[in-house]
């Protein structure tokens, strides 16, 4: 193999390195490095990282990343230096000036595969490359002369796609019991015969199987409530019940979880139990998400067709060969590189899905080749579909998906189902969101080359034979003109609000900031007020704006009951094509109705009595100080209420499980919180402590000397705690001004001792992206926010210290407010405190090899809190200087004393 020669240039936070094309290099400064990448196309790796660490947001160049999904779409990389050279079978950068040598060779490597003849990902290669190179894309000269002319023309994408199949519906389930023996038999065989006996395990994995029983009333199911301590092994142990109930009763079990990161290690773990395909090709396990995740090949189709310009054209093309070697055709969370949309600086990716809601199902040329509706199909003849809870509630309350009502739910990391169903099951008549039933109906007010059209056009060929068909979707058009427009918010800064729904934004808007008390203070935040006390003046701009709402959906409804017309006595005319284009437009009608019928009751209520199981607010949503959105919003007070009613009730068995299922040894809150008692139903409980050695294993330290409020000691701590470790620390933050701040004050003085140091919020990389880098350097260290302190699995020496700047306090919201008055007041907030104390605990020990301390930097720690850590975990009340001498002398004991000089 031979090195590309031509520059490299490689930046951290620890410096700049450029190598030339003659294999010499040297350091530069900030300065020089942009000086170079602006005259020439350098090798680079990661060009938004890199242009964060230069300060140059024009950066450019040839991008490693972008060569590599390229030759090999659908491949996982970790996008470092260290994660290429794996990904490729090179060495490894012997320190950070190294590295500009390694994307020379990692060049190389790459070209040279493409002239390979076994290159796996070869077919399309061609095509795409001629596409690029209109594009100007940097790599297309290089390419060019290494990737040959196929001697037969390559077949377009969507031809190569393959094509689902319809089949028959699955037969009801089989009522079977299952034996503890077996159960535990099938449990051994998932671990297999020379594994340990875990006790733990083997009862929970017995007591998991009463769930799978026959049900003994309508409406009654089988519930337990399982709080597993982390060690125990709970997926295996509910997957041997679950993949046993499969075999014996022909049924399907969902496992429905909140994090990605889950739903990929459940995907590993479930290759135990089934295998990847049955013998007819068929798949016995199936991963679902939301539509939303889903590469829509009708958007993809448009975007290479003109649809996207620049460099989103680019990513376009990058995505279409991806397409065509997916597992799946997940874009979020799935085998498309969470870095690909990134290097692009937009929201590419999104834009190829189906966010808002335009999909015409049958009516797509594509629909028989339709990622979405494969893994629907699939899921409707699987024995096991990884769902997540949003999905799972989704589909039980719309019911159209043809697996909606999954009748055996496992509900793992169960501590978020309550969550999940306040998102779920609430109310938000808001700018964004009208703004977008107005494009669904109108279409975008500028000029569109996508397909994002309006109603009439999308139903055009349908409608155009069909007088009352059309007469109701130009009185559609002519309401939903009382809807946002474009610039909506301008004008409502301006005082100049245009149509009933703005002048009420307009007013909630002025309503929240009379009533804001907090002087300013809240810059960064959003804000907001009750919907009570609502003046005259108010409670007319909202009666009139429901009055619009209704004048909408009226038309709609009209449309929805013509179009069922048409197919229940269909003409002449109308061919199948035109039967599936109407099926999909009343499906998409329907919620959209729902969807206008909730904001007219949430109106309808203003001004009079408030309802007790509702709680309703104003709200100025602003991230910043900059506002981007402006509502009113509506929540249950309890939104197990209707979950039960959606989810529950329906079912026949369901498993709630977690490690922080429940607070300390008080059932109360976690059956509380699984809405059982809204169906009468008394659950099975059962707890499992984990095997780990916590008094040896982990401290937690609680530092009493770093002041609240002072970000530079607050910063000084970090740093000095990550040094003290070499790494290998997880900072958990409860607010992103404090995050940057600590940040933007260490990142260059760690890098310098080589430990590299990544932030959510501040880096341009997707937070899974960030865990995987993060889980892949062991002298690396990460900070973050919410989305870190649950669901994040790093085993062994990449984690081995936690660091919270505070105790997380919940932020007291309108809504916290009014589930803290109905829920015990301080004792609600200690409960939700706790169990996040113990998620975050949860995230340093994942093995019985694990060490590590857990340090909380706040000496107004409560000892009322401390029971959200395992029984037996040593916790010390000390000094900051204490605290790093016990860090600094586990990290000796175990012996890890990393050559940093060797880490890029």
């Amino acid at each position: 193999m031979s090195a590309l020669p031509l520059p490299a240039l490689h930046a951290s936070h620890g410096g700049s390195w450029l190598r030339d094309g003659n294999a010499a290099t040297r350091t530069v400064s900030k300065g020089e490095a942009m000086m170079a990448a602006a005259d020439t196309p350098l090798l680079i790796l990661n060009a938004p990282l890199l242009a964060t660490r230069l300060g140059y947001p024009d950066l450019s160049g040839l991008d490693l990343l972008e060569l590599f999904a390229f030759v090999h779409p659908a491949r996982f990389v970790v996008p470092t230096p260290k994660g290429l050279a794996h990904a490729l079978d090179l060495t490894e950068p012997d320190g950070e000036p190294d590295v500009p040598r390694l994307l020379q060779e990692a060049a190389g490597r790459l070209l040279e595969t493409c002239e390979s003849p076994d290159w796996q990902e070869r077919e399309g290669a061609w095509t795409s490359l001629q596409s690029l190179v209109r594009m100007r894309w940097p790599w297309a000269t290089l390419l060019g002369t290494r990737i040959a002319k196929p001697q037969r023309a390559e077949r377009w994408l969507f031809s190569r796609l393959p094509e689902w199949e319809e089949t028959a519906d699955q037969p009801q389930p089989r009522q079977v019991e299952l034996s503890e023996a077996d159960v535990l038999q099938q449990l051994q065989t998932l671990t297999g015969a020379k594994a340990e006996q875990r006790e733990g395990q083997r009862a929970y994995a017995a007591q998991s199987a009463a769930a799978f029983s026959p049900r003994k009333a309508s409406g009654q199911p089988n519930v337990l409530l399982a709080q597993a301590g982390t060690g125990i092994g709970k997926t295996l142990g509910y997957l041997a019940p679950a993949s046993l109930w499969s075999a014996l009763s022909g049924g399907t079990v969902w496992v429905s979880t909140y994090t990605k990161a889950l739903q990929r290690q459940l995907r590993q773990e479930s290759r135990r139990a089934w295998p990847e395909r049955r013998p007819d090709g068929s798949q016995p396990v199936v991963v679902r998400k939301g539509r939303e995740n889903y590469l829509c090949l009708l958007n993809l189709e448009d975007a290479l067709q003109g649809g996207f310009a620049g460099r989103a054209a680019i990513l376009a093309q990058l995505v279409a060969r991806w397409a065509a070697y997916t597992r799946d055709g997940d874009m979020i969370g799935g085998d498309l590189p969470g870095w690909l949309g990134t290097l692009f600086r937009q929201r590419g990716i999104t834009a190829l899905t189906d966010r808002r809601g335009e999909c015409v199902y049958a009516g797509c040329p594509h629909y028989r080749k339709c990622f979405i509706e494969r893994a629907s199909r699939a899921s409707a003849q699987a024995d096991l579909v990884i769902g997540n809870h949003a999905l799972v509630m989704v589909n039980a309350a719309r019911g159209r998906d043809h697996a909606a009502r999954p009748t055996r739910i496992v509900f793992d990391e169960g501590h978020h189902v309550f969550d999940a169903a306040d998102s779920t099951f609430a109310a938000a008549l808001s700018g964004s969101e009208t703004i977008e039933l107005r494009r669904w109906v109108i279409g975008p007010e500028k000029a569109s080359r996508g397909r994002r059209r309006g109603l009439s056009a999308r139903l055009a060929d349908i409608v155009s034979y069909d007088e009352a068909g059309a007469k109701a979707i130009a009185a559609a058009r002519a309401a939903a003109e009382a809807l946002p427009g474009d610039g909506w918010m301008q004008r409502i800064n301006e005082g100049a609000p245009s149509g009933p729904l703005e002048d009420l934004l307009a007013s909630v808007r002025a309503t929240v900031y009379a009533r804001d008390e907090s002087g300013g203070q809240e810059a960064g935040y959003g804000l907001e007020t009750e919907a009570a006390g609502l003046d005259g003046t108010f409670i007319e701009v909202s009666q009139a704006a429901r009055e619009a709402l209704a004048d909408l959906r009226q038309p709609l409804m009209r449309l929805g009951m013509r179009l069922e017309a048409l197919l229940e006595d269909p003409p002449d005319w109308l061919d199948g094509q035109g039967r599936a284009r109407i099926e999909g437009a009343r499906h998409s009608l329907s919620w959209r109705i729902d969807l206008l019928s909730a904001w007219e009751a949430l109106l309808e209520r203003l001004g009079g009595p408030a309802d007790p199981e509702y709680v309703d607010w104003l709200a100025v949503d602003r991230s910043e100080a900059r506002e981007f959105d402006i509502g009113i919003h509506r929540h249950w007070l309890d939104p197990m209420k209707p979950f039960a009613k959606v989810v529950l009730e329906p079912a026949h068995g369901v498993v709630m499980t977690s490690a922080t299922l429940r607070d300390g040894e008080d059932w109360g809150k976690a059956v509380a919180r699984s809405g059982v008692e809204h169906i009468g139903v008394t659950p099975r409980l059962s707890a499992h402590s984990s095997p780990f050695d916590y008094a040896k294993q982990a401290e937690v330290l609680i530092v009493t000397d770093v002041p609240r409020g002072d970000i530079p000691a607050l910063a000084a701590a970090y740093a000095r705690l990550i040094e003290a470790s070499h790494g290998g620390a997880l900072g958990l933050f409860t607010a992103i001004r404090r995050l940057r701040a600590v940040h933007g004050r260490i990142a260059d003085r760690l890098a310098r001792t080589g430990l590299p140091l990544y932030a959510q919020h501040v880096d341009p990389i997707d937070t899974g992206t960030l865990v995987d880098i993060f889980r892949d350097d062991p002298a690396a260290s990460l900070l973050g926010t919410d989305a870190l302190r649950d669901g994040v699995d790093v085993p062994g020496d990449s984690l081995r210290l936690v660091v919270m700047e505070q105790v997380p306090w919940p932020r007291p919201t309108i809504l916290h407010r009014a589930r803290r008055l109905a829920g015990g007041g301080g004792s609600y907030d200690d409960g939700i405190i706790r169990a996040r104390l113990a998620q975050a605990f949860g995230r340093l020990i994942r093995s019985r090899d694990d060490r590590g301390h857990f340090v909380v930097l706040s000496a107004a720690f409560p000892s009322r809190l401390l029971s959200a850590f395992p029984e037996g975990t040593p916790v010390l009340r000390l000094s900051l200087e204490e605290a790093l001498h016990r860090v600094a002398t586990n990290a000796s004991e175990e012996a890890y004393r990393p050559d940093h000089a060797a880490r890029p």
